[in-house]
């Protein structure tokens, strides 16, 4: 079948490949000449593993191509596809559908009867209206149906669930349109990929449903972190009892920073912003929201506080800068309020992303970038890791800790084997752990007065209370005395 991908971006790009790699012969379109002529010498525009690849092996074989005009390569197309951005709108957070519109208005000129127009974009509920509207308007009478495909890639390994999907969704009534779209698909089914028809508007829905709600996990897995933190449990622990209950699964329970991305915290506003024009109250998806912007926040006081609760004069070497490992993608990223809050307090920051550093400088400023981790940490008061990149998880934390000025490790991950961390001196700071006085380092814990032992009747020193507090904390005084 052949294939008209509008939009060479992150979903169109892979899409186009994935489609390719099943047989297809795909077309990607994209106004931008620059990006078109770079990808046309191989240059991808963005990092995803195994894309290059791909896409480089189905242009070699003659299934992918690029052009900058939907009606240069419009002549037999099977399904046209809108996978264009959908950014917030400033003010409102709903989501801007111009690009839409414009892709629609463009395949409307040269869409011949017996295609399918589909929407590929994360678009709000009663965009597909929209998008016939705009093709009827500007071909009338044509035999076209406006489908909702809505895309579950997941930055870091796209290419893996395109071709390895949970499920298909294809939003349609019309029986003719479900056959094509399951011809486009067979190579996925063939394998035992569900394939789930619905309407048009429950496709546009299950997308923002699905992400709005794995957003309030994070969300709430990041809540219970503090909450054990207070207590003295380990969230580890928790999160890993949680998610073998099947009824809630493994998935998206770690804590952390808090989510970013392009899907997440844009998707949740823009639903969010569907249902008010609704008249619709979604209190969760609106807590979900807050709690996260405050988690944002609230690690870099976080951070402070561990290297003695002042910025002045403090350096922070900040390993890793995109919202997730795998990706180059800075959009809504945790690291960005990290950062400014780091130097708001006076502290300055040294910075180092595998793949994350040029666009990173599109959004941060004043920010040291090293050339790799071992020089970012160099003379610094404490590391932090903000992104899970395997190639710190191998560092070798003795050589870091010999040139810090002080031997402090956050790891808002807890990626890192605390044994690892400790063996190397590090007073270490967890997501979700209370802080244990066995993992600090000799020069960091405060010298105690000499103090004299009350025996108990069978000869044992009595730890009293003010001990247990100076070692433990207060929640755990609490705790021994029975609160």
């Amino acid at each position: 079948m052949k294939v008209v991908m509008v939009g060479a971006g992150y979903v169109g790009l892979v899409s186009s490949a994935c489609f390719a790699e099943l047989g297809h012969c795909v077309v990607c379109v994209d106004k931008d000449t620059s990006k078109v002529a770079a990808l046309l010498e191989g240059k991808m525009p963005i990092y995803e593993p195994g894309l290059e690849e791909i896409v480089a092996h189905n242009v070699a074989a003659g299934r992918l191509s690029f052009a900058v005009s939907v009606a240069d390569v419009a002549a037999g197309t099977d399904a046209f596809f809108i996978a264009v951005g959908t950014p917030p709108r400033p003010g409102d957070g709903e989501a801007d559908l111009s690009h839409v519109r414009a892709a629609a208005a463009e395949i409307g000129t040269c869409v011949q009867a017996g295609s399918v127009v589909v929407t590929k974009s994360t678009v709000p509920v009663g965009t597909g209206d929209m998008v016939e509207f705009v093709i009827r308007s500007v071909r009338a009478n044509n035999n076209v149906e406006v489908v909702s495909n809505p895309e579950f890639l997941r930055e870091g390994s796209a290419i893996l669930d395109f071709m390895k999907p949970d499920r298909i969704v294809v939003g349609t009534d019309s029986l003719w349109a479900r056959s094509l779209m399951g011809k486009l698909y067979e190579p996925l089914t063939a394998e035992g990929a569900t394939l789930l028809n619905t309407s048009r508007r429950a496709a546009e829905v299950i997308k923002y449903a699905a992400n709005a709600f794995l957003a309030a996990k994070i969300s709430f897995i990041n809540e219970m972190a503090d909450f054990c933190e207070a207590t003295g449990a380990s969230i580890d622990e928790v999160s890993k009892g949680m998610g073998l209950d099947r009824r809630i699964g493994e998935a998206f329970l770690n804590a952390g920073p808090g989510y970013g991305g392009s899907c997440f915290p844009k998707d949740s506003m823009a639903l969010l912003a569907t249902a008010h024009s609704h008249s619709v109250a979604l209190r969760l998806v609106e807590s979900t929201i807050a709690v996260n912007e405050a988690r944002k926040r609230a690690v870099g006081r976080r951070i402070l506080n561990a290297i003695g609760g002042v910025g002045n004069g403090k350096k922070v070497a900040v390993l890793g800068l995109t919202f997730k490992p795998n990706t180059d993608d800075m959009r809504e990223s945790p690291a960005i309020s990290i950062i400014s809050s780091l130097q708001s307090a006076g502290a300055s920051v040294t910075a180092y992303d595998p793949e994350g550093m040029r666009h990173a400088r599109l959004y941060l400023r004043d920010v040291a970038y090293a050339a790799d981790a071992y020089e970012c940490v160099e003379d610094v008061d404490s590391v932090v890791l903000v992104t899970e990149w395997d190639e710190f998880l191998r560092l070798d934390f003795r050589r870091i800790a010999s040139v810090m000025r002080q031997r402090v490790f956050v790891d808002l991950r807890n990626a890192v084997d605390v044994s690892r961390l400790a063996a190397a001196g590090f007073a270490v700071h967890r997501i979700g752990h209370p802080q244990a006085p066995s993992i600090l380092p000799r020069s960091a814990v405060r010298p105690q007065a000499p103090q004299s032992k009350t025996l108990s009747a069978n000869g044992i020193p009595q730890i009293g209370l003010e001990t247990v507090r100076d070692a433990f904390g207060d929640s755990a005084m609490r705790t021994v005395k029975g609160y």
